[in-house]
């Protein structure tokens, strides 16, 4: 209907120019009347073939690829379909449509690129850090020849650390591999959160002893406390979370675990008063490879990965990870898991996972 009146327009525009042109020269209502019906008649019945030709019909195909092809389907279907009454609107509403949603996808493909950019960068540091320690000292072993006896056990006893540290990282990233692609099962069983808490304390408290940093479980629990997850990934989730706290911990300062029971989940926190992080920080912490203190991460160890498995492991879970910390005060990470309401004689029976 308005493509219709839209020509009429048009074509009552020049009838009236035309009609105006003739009573200019011949001064009779007569032939300006004439003049208009037929150039009226005329130019409607031209601008009406010509527009539906070659603009109206073309806005109607690209109105139909757009608003179908969005939708997944093929070209022999988007130009057999029904079309808007009014698709000269439409395809403006459907182009600035197809518009936002192009440069949202731009912008998260640059995103994206950054990303692997980045990882790219870091992996690649990550790996020749220790490849060219071992290197380096090979290269002193070969130029010795083992005169120095004690020296080269010192030499091959570093090379071996280097080598631990490559290992570690090749697992890691097989691991995180894994993770993201759904290849490692999530494996639900029901068991008590807070033994497993005290599980990972027994074969973590060596290595607080050496960082002087003292293990607290801060909430006595007469009863149970029962989750349904995947215990041997939980335990990874609480390892690397305590193994984080430890080397970022302060000298004689604690880590400590906490337990929340809400409606139908479970919040574990895992607390210390180290060094804690920049707020700016905080967004990018569960990234592969991302440290906020380059040099120290580093003397300390790690593959960077831990974090970063951390929120793979959770997230598997359907729960959720996040992360509080103020600068030189300490870091909280909690993570949620799903709360078991059955109460069972025994710790530990599988759940199929729908």
């Amino acid at each position: 209907m308005k493509f219709r009146i839209l020509v009429l327009i048009n074509a009552a525009a020049v009838a009236i120019t035309l009609a105006a042109v003739n009573f200019y020269f011949r001064h009779s209502w007569y032939d300006v009347a004439i003049t208009f019906v037929v150039t009226l008649i005329t130019s409607f019945v031209v601008f009406y073939y010509l527009i539906e030709k070659y603009v109206y019909s073309k806005i109607k195909i690209i109105y139909k690829l757009i608003h179908n092809l969005k939708l997944g389907r093929d070209l022999r279907d988007a130009l057999g379909e029904h079309i808007s009454a009014d698709p000269i609107n439409d395809v403006e509403a459907e182009v600035k449509e197809w518009a936002r949603e192009k440069k949202t996808e731009i912008d998260e493909l640059r995103k994206q690129e950054k990303f692997r950019r980045d990882f790219l960068s870091n992996i690649s540091h990550e790996f020749k850090t220790p490849l060219f320690a071992i290197q380096g000292y090979i290269e002193a072993l070969q130029e010795d020849g083992f005169d120095n006896k004690e020296l080269a056990q010192q030499f091959l006893e570093k090379a071996a650390k280097n080598v631990d540290r490559l290992s570690y990282l090749i697992e890691d990233l097989d691991e995180i591999s894994k993770l993201e692609s759904g290849e490692i099962p999530v494996n639900l069983t029901r068991f008590k959160i807070n033994d497993l808490i005290k599980e990972v304390f027994e074969s973590m408290e060596t290595k607080a002893r050496k960082h002087d940093i003292k293990l607290v479980f801060k909430q006595k629990y007469d009863e149970p406390v029962l989750v349904n997850a995947d215990r041997e990934k939980i335990r990874q989730v609480l390892v690397n979370l305590i193994d984080n706290s430890l080397k970022y911990g302060k000298d004689e300062g604690t880590t400590a675990v906490s337990i929340f029971e809400l409606h139908d989940q479970v919040l574990v926190e895992v607390t210390d008063d180290g060094i804690g992080i920049e707020e700016k920080y905080l967004p990018r912490l569960f990234e592969r490879f991302f440290r906020t203190d380059t040099s120290r991460s580093r003397q300390i160890g790690g593959s960077g990965l831990g974090l970063a498995i951390v929120k793979h492991i959770i997230e598997a879970h359907e729960q959720t990870i996040n992360v509080r910390s103020t600068e030189g005060l300490g870091s909280t990470f909690g993570f949620t898991l799903q709360k078991s309401k059955q109460t069972l004689p025994f710790p530990n029976i599988p759940i199929l996972k729908n």
